[in-house]
């Protein structure tokens, strides 16, 4: 199959290509960007240079990916929606990592992002590509809307407590820890390495835009605080829940062994996860405790921002969509050490 990428200069446009690099079914057709078109791939990036000897990245026109059989769409959020609109229907499915057609509600966006949203009726066609919540509605969609980063490992920690009834679904609170890569590869006075070295932050304080989308998909009221932390890649969430009635550490447990039996890019672990544990991996790591003295039921994820979170969550919802094996060209197995 022919895949195209728009965007493919930026780091989950890099990602994609890595990833792509080594997938049994899907080639990368054409690449293109904006800033960085006319020159190499291997100008940016390097390490990429033996998968796409002399490929250059084209100009940015959505037109000449028609006929493509998947086109993963990672520009800035606001940008994507223009460019989708131009290809479904033209090719065989659109994947958008940026955040235009992740929420439902189109009157979200000027809130929470910042921009009116052009295309409702491509709003309410996405399917939203977090396979292991919504895998039944990801055959045949024509556009998939590619999780935050945040909100995969903050859903996949809380969505089976809140549909099992085993938490309040209010009052949720969810602290997560991003590395550096979650802001992009154009560096800004707070995400430079001076300021981010020996250093951590918690920022988005009541505002950050992926709140909704949490609550979207979990169904839970959450009080989200991000935090930066002094690492490039992973992702980290702890999240805090009253529970609704006695319970005891492994009864949590059990439930999440339940909801993801089976499941290849999700394990339920006795120990706490670390984001080492994902890097480079598309896998999150899940455990839980209960606190029978406060009542509070407490659980924490891992994940590879840039690849659970990221590019490698694009290409699962993808396999899905387009019906090959979910698990192609994605690892399971962490970069050690």
């Amino acid at each position: 199959m022919k895949a195209g990428i728009i965007g493919g200069s930026g780091y989950l446009g890099a990602e994609l290509l890595r990833l792509l690099a080594g997938h049994p079914d899907i080639g990368v057709a054409t690449v293109q960007a904006d800033t960085s078109a006319g020159s190499s791939i291997e100008d940016s990036y390097p390490g990429l240079a033996p998968a796409y000897p002399g490929v250059v990245f084209d100009g940015l026109d959505p037109g000449a990916l028609a006929g493509c059989d998947v086109v993963f769409v990672a520009v800035p959020s606001g940008r994507s929606q223009a460019i989708v609109a131009q290809l479904v229907g033209r090719v065989g499915c659109v994947v958008d990592l940026g955040a235009d057609f992740r929420l439902k509600d189109p009157a979200a966006y000027p809130q929470w992002y910042g921009f009116e949203h052009s295309e409702p009726d491509l709003l309410a066609e996405s399917v939203y590509g977090l396979p292991e919540l919504y895998r039944a509605s990801l055959p045949g969609a024509r556009l998939v809307a590619s999780p935050g980063c945040y909100v995969t490992a903050a859903s996949l920690c809380l969505a089976p407590l809140v549909a099992a009834g085993a938490v309040e679904p209010s009052g949720v609170i969810v602290d997560g820890a991003s590395g550096t890569s979650g802001a992009g590869r154009a560096p800004t006075p707070s995400t430079h390495h001076p300021a981010v070295n020996e250093s951590f932050t918690a920022y988005g304080l009541l505002s950050h835009r992926h709140t909704p989308e949490i609550e979207q998909v979990t169904g839970a009221q959450v009080l989200f605080t991000p935090h930066l932390a002094p690492m490039t890649r992973g992702i980290l969430t702890t999240c805090y829940a009253r529970a609704t009635g006695p319970t005891t550490t492994e009864d949590v447990l059990e439930l999440l062994r339940e909801t993801y039996a089976g499941e290849p890019f999700v394990q339920v672990t006795e120990s706490s996860p670390a984001t080492r544990e994902t890097y480079g991996a598309n896998t999150a790591r899940i455990t839980a405790r209960h606190d029978p003295r406060t009542g509070i039921t407490l659980v924490i994820g891992a994940i590879d921002n840039v690849t659970k979170g990221g590019a490698g969550q694009a290409i699962q919802a993808a396999n899905v969509a387009l019906g090959l094996s979910e698990t192609a060209g994605l690892p399971r197995i962490a970069v050690t050490p």
